[in-house]
């Protein structure tokens, strides 16, 4: 088996303003630089208004800071918007794209998500790309259709295990308190490494890391964790609090 460094990354959302965000983030790098050497990775994703006080605030703890989503230009007349490049700047290292909410607020699309990675890629950025099914169609059993269909349409070529990490969230399970059994986590998650497989070749689908996302939090997070093809997650309400993302990290 291949050997897949951990990832516990922490999705704020819009969540926090700048004392807020600060606290949390030099909280957990207090917590990071206590533990010496750990055999996961750390990545927190504030708000883009936050970030370079959470870069600053997180420096020298060995955790890494992602921005929530980036524009697949890299300049121009985009109000509103952030480049990968300015995310790099300002020192991120990775950037989620794709995630259920930017698909449904915003109606981002397959080709839009592809783009929006391959432009984080572009600037040397990890690009973490979201997939998942909807409950109606969990419901309507299309969940291996749809995953297999977005992994297909979002992620683009030149992906590799270096620069992409997938994340799956059933988009029902997402802040519901809801999750799938193990045993479902764990189907998925080996079908999303198959479909992976056909678009970026065997050896770094085997490499890639997919975390699990959607209501982990310290109560599941050892038994998600513990299963093959989970690499770690992407966690919303629990990485907004010191004590519950480090707990989750922890089961890593």
């Amino acid at each position: 088996m291949t050997a897949r460094r951990t990832l516990i990354a922490g999705n704020w959302k819009m969540n926090g303003l700048s004392a807020d965000g600060v606290a949390l983030a030099s909280g957990l790098a207090d917590k990071m630089k206590a533990a010496g050497a750990v055999d996961f990775d750390m990545l927190v994703c504030p708000p883009a208004g936050l970030i370079s006080k959470v870069v600053d605030a997180v420096a020298g703890s060995g955790m890494h800071v992602g921005g929530q989503d980036c524009h697949m230009n890299e300049k121009g007349a985009h109000t509103g918007d952030t480049s990968a490049a300015l995310l790099k700047d300002l020192g991120c290292s990775y950037a989620i794209v794709g995630h259920s909410e930017r698909r449904t607020d915003h109606a981002e699309t397959d080709a839009i998500v592809a783009a929006k990675a391959a432009a984080a890629q572009a600037q040397g950025l990890i690009a973490v790309i979201c997939i998942g099914e909807t409950e109606a169609q969990r419901d309507a059993g299309q969940t291996l259709d749809v995953n297999g269909s977005q992994i297909a349409g979002s992620v683009p070529e030149g992906s590799t295990a270096a620069n992409t990490v997938i994340a799956y969230e059933p988009v029902w399970a997402i802040g519901t308190g809801r999750t799938p059994t193990s045993a479902e986590v764990q189907e998925v998650h080996a079908f999303i490494r198959g479909e992976l497989a056909k678009k970026i070749g065997a050896d770094e689908a085997a490499k890639t890391r997919i975390l699990y996302g959607g209501s982990m939090n310290p109560k599941n997070a050892a038994e998600l964790l513990a299963l093959a093809d989970v690499d770690g997650g992407l966690i919303g309400g629990a990485s907004l609090k010191v004590d519950d993302f480090w707990t989750v990290a922890q089961s890593a």
